[in-house]
Parts: C-alpha cells; structure tokens; sequence
C-alpha cells in the first residue's frame, strides 16, 4: 500500500511538470474534439477502436491536430501496449528492439503492441524496410504520423499495408470548446491559476492558432504566467502578447513549402496585395529561401504581368539585386516591394500564350527554312529583296517574316488590359497596314 501511495505521489509530481498541452491530453474517445468525419458513428477509424480490432495505419495531419492522441487512445481502448518512437532519432535498432519486444509480449501475454512512430515521413527508405515485417506478421500495430503527403514520402510497399486516415485542423469553435475546458479544469487545467478568460480573448486564440490544438493550449498557458493568476479572467492583451511568442511552422521541405508558395503566386496572379504580403511573410518569418522567392517574383512579373505593365520585370529583377547587395533582414522591404506592385500590377498572361503557341508552331513545323530575304546577306543571293523598314513611312513596311510553312499564324494575341492596351491598338494599325489578318 505504502508502495502504491509514493507512485501515485510521483505520477502527480510527474503530471504538474507536464506542459497544459500534454495534461489536458483526451483520456478518452469521447473526449476527442474535432475529427468528426473520424469519430462519428459509423466512421471507420472509430468503429475500429471501438470494436477492439485496430489496423496498422498513417495519421496523416498539421500540427496540433491530435495525431498522438489518437495513437494513445488506440493502444488504450484496444488494452494493447504503447510504444513511441520518433524518426528523428530512432534507427533500424530501435525498431527491431521494439519488435523483438512485441514478439515476446505477444507470446508470453498474449498482448498487442501499438508502435506510434512519429515524423514518420523523416524515416529513411531502409528504416521504413525495417517495418515491413512486423507490420506483416502482426507483430505490431503500426501508427505513423506525418504531417506531410505520405505517397511521397512513405514507402509504397508500406502504404499498402496500412489504412491512411486524414486529420483536418481544428475549427475556431472546436478550439474555444478545448480552451474553456483547460481554463476551467482545477485537477489538469488552469482552473486553480486563473478565473477564467474573457470571451474577447478566448476567440482571438481560437482563431490565430490555426486549428493547432497543441498551440492554443501552449499559448493559453504562457498567457496566465503573463496574467499572474488572480481575480481578473485572462485578457486579450495577455493573449496577444503571447501569441508574439509564437514560431511559424513550415517545413521547406515537404508540402506547406508548397503549399504556401502556391498561395503566394495564387495571390499575386490574383492582384490581393494584402494576401500576397501576408504569405511572403510567413516564408520570410520561417526561414525560406529569399533567393527562390526572389525568382518567383521574376516569374511572376512576365508571366502573369507582360506587356500589361512591362516595368513589373524591372521592379522584381530590382528586388533581386538589393537581396544581392543588402540581405536580409533590410532587403525584405524590396521583397515586398516588388509584392506590392506585381499584386497591384494589371494582369496578362499573353507572354504565356504566345510561348505556347510558338512552341506548337514549332513543333508542327519542323526543319522550316529562312525566307531568302531574311537570310544573312553574306550568302550568295541572301538579303537582296530584304526591305529596310526604316526607309518606309513610319518604319512598317509589307514583307514576309515567317517561314513559308507558318505564313500568316498568329501567335501573339494581346490582353487589353494596362498598357498591353494601347501596344494592342497599335499592333492592330500595323496589321491593317500590312496587309496582316487582324489578331482577336
């Protein structure tokens, strides 16, 4: 008895060091916020645990969005034993001894292991190998947890093996119901600290921590230090200032580098000036690279921008420079710059179009051979009928330039919108001049 009552005194000095996140921990499926389409009834994962029958599976999900509770709760509810490993530091050693382990456990107990592998997108190819055979036999229940595209990521003879399952962050609703529980929990949560938190604050947390359970919680907790405890319920300057604290999550290697990459091209192309500066500093603010941001700047300004504002390509190639020449942090003003006006800029995707359609031409034409006229004229008859444009009114003159093949194909067709406007009706005058079908 004497024994029982210092491990239950360890056990809670154990639990008051743990962070607010890991103590509000669900205990229980029932427990569980968010993840309906998981946990509704008749959802496959939580029929599953509930049955007693779980399946070697991937937890695919962002950050705070219970990958590892649910892990826990499978070995839980299934009475299986629960074992973590984490690829960031375990190797092919570690995975056998776990599966040496479950082995014996399995025929000397008759008990399950769960083996949660965590960042299991990190394992290498040969680690991952490692796996198949305990997670063929059964030796195992296999639970990985990525937060990155696990068919890129995860070995294809070990996805077929497992059921993968899709997490989604947290709604802000979801997020306040976890929030006024720890608040109000006096046995794991902060309900002997503080009194409460106002309703105004409880909703910027909800809604600044994008759905990361994990983080709401951590910023609630580093809140009520800042608060002090007391009457007073914690406020939103509390929560604000803790919010500061935060670091952005994004790995430039996996899919949010993408993912966010994409949102700030999509924003840019879509002229929302502010959208295309929020994403630009989130990559700043993470770490990516300012040389491939730069480039895509480049990109941008000729293939959604053009002729509609030719002075984009000169503002983002000059963006490009100062990052040569001052780095950051100072050249994330240019960054932003060139942000700005290429958001702002009138769009044309004609340089695009055209490419495409010379390329086709190309490709439809092969071998087509220089009109004479426009040969060099160090060859024997080349250039003798070649008309000097500037010897004509206004340096337009009829002449063919296109290969006999391709004579008379438009390949440029120019938006109307900027500046690209007024070059289109000057192109039309041209055409008309020449002789040339109009261009629609």
């Amino acid at each position: 008895m004497m024994d029982d009552l210092f491990a239950e005194q360890r056990a809670a000095r154990r639990r008051a060091a743990e962070p607010l996140a890991s103590r509000m921990r669900p205990r229980c499926l029932d427990e569980v916020v968010g993840q309906r389409h998981l946990l509704a009834p008749g959802a496959a994962f939580g029929e599953m645990v509930r049955a007693g029958r779980p399946v070697s599976m991937i937890l695919w999900g962002a950050p705070g969005t219970g990958k590892t509770t649910l892990a826990r709760l499978v070995a839980e509810e299934t009475e299986a034993v629960f074992e973590a490993l984490s690829a960031t530091w375990a190797g092919v050693k570690q995975v056998r001894d776990v599966l040496a382990e479950a082995t014996r456990r399995l025929e000397e107990d008759e008990r399950r292991t769960v083996l949660f592998l965590d960042e299991m997108h990190r394992f290498s190819r040969n680690q991952q190998d490692a796996l198949l055979p305990g997670v063929e036999n059964g030796l195992v229940v296999l639970i990985g947890a990525t937060t990155e595209n696990p068919f890129f990521e995860v070995n294809s003879p070990l996805i077929s093996r497992a059921t993968l399952f899709r997490l989604e962050p947290l709604s802000p609703d979801d997020v306040e119901t976890i929030i006024d529980r720890a608040v109000g929990d006096t046995e794991r949560g902060l309900g002997g600290v503080v009194s409460g938190i106002e309703p105004g604050a409880r909703r910027l947390l909800a809604e600044r921590c994008g759905g990361d359970a994990r983080l709401a919680l951590n910023v609630l907790e580093m809140a009520a230090v800042l608060q002090g405890g007391g009457a007073d319920p914690i406020s939103a300057a509390a929560i604000e200032e803790s919010l500061q604290r935060r670091v952005v999550r994004y790995d430039k290697a996996g899919d949010q580098h993408y993912d966010v990459i994409s949102a700030f091209i999509k924003s840019v192309r879509g002229s929302d000036p502010d959208a295309a500066a929020y994403w630009l500093q989130v990559m700043l603010e993470a770490g990516e690279d300012p040389e491939f941001i730069a480039r895509r700047l480049i990109v941008l300004a000729s293939e959604d921008i053009g002729l509609a504002d030719s002075k984009a390509l000169s503002v983002a190639v000059g963006a490009a420079h100062a990052l040569q020449y001052v780095g950051l942090p100072e050249a994330a003003h240019a960054l932003h710059h060139a942000a700005l006006y290429l958001a702002a800029a009138p769009k044309s995707n004609s340089v695009a179009r055209t490419m495409a359609e010379a390329k086709k031409a190309v490709e439809e034409i092969p071998g087509a051979q220089v009109p004479p006229h426009l040969r060099s004229s160090d060859a024997a008859g080349s250039g003798a009928c070649y008309r000097y444009p500037h010897d004509y009114p206004g340096a337009i003159v009829p002449q063919q330039y296109l290969p006999d093949a391709a004579e008379g194909r438009i390949l440029y067709r120019p938006g109307r919108a900027g500046e690209e406007a007024e070059l289109a009706e000057r192109l039309s005058e041209v055409d008309r001049g020449v002789g040339r079908r109009q261009r629609e």
